[in-house]
């Protein structure tokens, strides 16, 4: 059985993170891999019934440390439901935000006390980190341009002003500078199929023999 890959997706709204998304698991897939999509909050019934309580507009009021003790239940319902099974089962789960995220909107976001985070990212998967995450990095303004561009009705986060995001920016890119290994930054700010390049690259190291003959000999004519 082959060896199942947790990888997560992180970066501001706009970002791409869906269409990203989307064109890696068909990637990964047309390598020959067991792929599983999901996303932050949510990923299971239960934990997408905790989603649309975070993400709804208006209503009673959600502090930031609750908001913070909400994304934490979605996410242990999310991994004993659904991430852990998969990576068990050998199958590369590919996750639209995880704890990193948290780190980024409600602590440099909001502000919520970062030892608080760490506890509680310590209480709920200690023992298990993506092996890589892709932080799709752009301009805070170029994701609100195309965040604005969306149909539909802007959700709470949605909703914030740009120095909101520029402080989750921020924090985002200092996540990274402490975690270089795990943590690549890809240029969120060009075409998608360049941007799935800069993810399919920054996965290289973590594709079975075969996959990874494959990605080097991408665009060098037939292998």
């Amino acid at each position: 059985m082959s060896i199942g890959r947790f990888i997560s997706l992180e970066g501001v709204e706009g970002a791409g993170k869906s269409t990203l998304a989307a064109s890696l698991e068909q990637a990964l897939r047309a390598r020959g891999l067991d792929v599983c999509l999901t996303r932050e909050p949510g990923g299971t019934p239960l934990a997408e019934r905790l989603r649309a309580l975070l993400l709804e507009p208006g209503g009673e009021c959600v502090d930031a440390q609750a908001e913070t003790l909400l994304m934490f239940a979605a996410r242990a319902v999310h991994l004993q439901n659904l991430i852990r099974p998969a990576l068990q089962r050998g199958v590369w789960v590919v996750c639209d935000r995880f704890t990193d995220a948290t780190r980024a909107y409600q602590g440099g976001g909001r502000g919520v006390s970062p030892a608080l985070i760490e506890r509680l990212a310590e209480a709920v998967h200690a023992d298990l980190w993506p092996q890589r995450t892709l932080l799709l990095d752009l301009p805070v303004e170029v994701g609100a341009q195309r965040a604005r561009a969306r149909r539909g009705r802007m959700d709470r986060f949605e909703q914030e002003a740009e120095p909101f995001f520029a402080r989750v920016r921020q924090s985002y890119r200092q996540i990274a500078a402490r975690e270089p290994e795990r943590v690549r930054v890809l240029d969120a700010s060009v075409e998608p199929e360049r941007v799935l390049a800069q993810a399919l690259s920054a996965l290289a190291d973590l594709l079975p023999a075969p996959a990874r003959e494959l990605q080097q000999g991408e665009g060098h004519g037939p292998v």
